[in-house]
This record gives C-alpha cells, structure tokens and sequence, in this order.
C-alpha cells in the first residue's frame, strides 16, 4: 500500500516535516480523456469472451487495475525520462528489460539511476504533463464504486505520478499499491524504496496478497491489464481481463482468456 509524498531518504530531523511534500498538491488536477484514437493495432484487434469478461466483473467483489497504457494512455516512467531530457537512455533499459536480461527491480534501480529526478523536476512533471485517462476508464470505475465493488490500483510506477490520477477516479490513496521514490533532505534523487511490493518481479501478485487479507477469503478478485506482469497475477487472482485499448501486447493477447479494447466493452453486460 502506497502515500501520495515525494518521500525523503536519510533527511536531517530538523527539515523532515518541510521536505515530506504532497506530490499532487491539493489533489484536484484535472485529469483530461484521451479521444477515440487507437492505435491500428488496437484497432485491428478483435476482443475476446467480452460477454464473460463482463460477467466476471458484475460477479467479482474487487475489482484491480494495472495503471500505465491501462487506466492511463502513457508510460508514467518513460514520460518522466523524456522530461528530464533522458528518454532515449531510459528507453534502452526498457528494452533490454522486456527481453528478460534483468530483474525488474535491476531495470527500475537503472531507469532512475538514468533519470535522477530531483524532487522539483517530478513536482513539474506532474503539473506539466498530467496524465491522460483512458477513454471511458472514469465511467467503469465509476460503475464498479456504484455496484459496491472495491477498486484497487497496483502498478510498477510510482504513487506520486499516480496520486493525481487516483484522486480523479475517486479512489482512496490507501487503496493504491504502487512504488515510491526517495529524495535526501535538498530534494535531490536518492533512491527507491525497496520494501515495496510492486519493486520487484512477482510484485503485483504479492500486492493482491495483501489486499485479499483485509477481505473476505473467498471475495472474487480480477486483475484488469495489458502487461504480463498483470497476467501473471492470476493466482491470487481469481481472474484477469487482457486490456488493449492503448497497446496490444501479443503476447499478452495471445495467453489472456479474456480480453477487451475499451472499458465501454465491461460496462453493462459487455458489448459484444
């Protein structure tokens, strides 16, 4: 479970209650909508089972999504290095990491490492460049709040980037599992917190572990995503609903039973 503070590493005693900011301010940045503009191979990509994804989201008691190209159209670490002027660094690493030669949390240690943003640069970043909300995402969780179901974030960026996106969709910051980095008592890059879930491989499972603990044990869970990390939450998952309304990932969509385009699609019954 993840705060929403640009956290401090090692600070002096004496300038701890200054340096502990709020990464999103009063939390009431406006989060825009992405327009309908899919990519081809989104486009091109037929949906699969919708009506039973749909059910199993009416039939599920809690209801987690993974957080970049999911809730939100960009890649929360990738954008924040394109910003700091080390996007094309940052996106080597990414590569290199997606064809298994390191650990996640080695690749994360290296992206930041790349980055090294201070704590004002993430503080601008987030005013600057706030993140898109995929389409239709607001009106599901909305939806699923309505039904009484428990909406959980879980992704392996980090809780300041997302703060801001929680607080647009309504949902509790106690209910986002997420990484955090750490800043030395200047505000100066320091580190990321190791201790937490979703820092290492196996990370997203680990964190529907602990949210299946404050439930009831037989409380249905699925896992909404576009990533293997997502997929790979089943178990403890009950259930997880392949999304590619932003990227497809083929090899996601090949292993996914499930797999929607657009939230529209869950809403309802399903689309199709």
């Amino acid at each position: 479970m993840s705060s929403s503070v640009l956290s401090l590493a090692r600070p002096p005693p004496t300038v701890l209650a200054a340096k502990q900011l709020s990464c999103n301010g009063n939390g009431s940045m406006p989060i825009p909508t992405v327009a309908a503009n899919p990519s081809a191979a989104t486009a091109a990509t037929p949906p699969k089972q919708v009506q039973l994804a749909a059910k199993i989201i009416q039939q599920s008691q809690i209801v987690c999504f993974d957080v970049d190209s999911t809730v939100i159209c960009e890649e929360g670490i990738d954008e924040l290095a394109d910003y700091c002027g080390k996007g094309s660094e940052v996106a080597r690493v990414t590569k290199e990491a997606m064809g298994g030669t390191m650990t996640f949390q080695n690749a994360l240690q290296i992206r930041l490492n790349i980055i090294k943003p201070s704590q004002k640069q993430v503080q601008d970043f987030i005013r600057e460049r706030p993140s898109t909300l995929t389409r239709n995402v607001k009106r599901f969780v909305n939806q699923l709040k309505a039904d009484g179901k428990q909406v959980y974030l879980i992704s392996g960026g980090f809780d300041c980037l997302i703060a801001p996106v929680a607080n647009e969709l309504g949902i509790p910051l106690t209910q986002l599992y997420a990484n955090k980095m750490l800043f030395d008592y200047q505000g100066a890059y320091d580190s990321f917190d190791i201790n937490q879930p979703t820092s290492r491989s196996g990370g997203k499972a680990e964190a529907i572990n602990l949210i299946r603990q404050q439930h009831n044990a037989d409380a249905l869970i699925t896992m909404i995503g576009d990533g293997a990390t997502d997929l790979e939450a089943v178990p403890p998952a009950d259930h997880f609903i392949g999304f590619g309304g932003n990227v497809v990932r083929p090899e996601v969509y090949r292993r996914a039973q499930y797999y929607v385009t657009d939230f529209e699609q869950l809403i309802g019954g399903g689309g199709q």
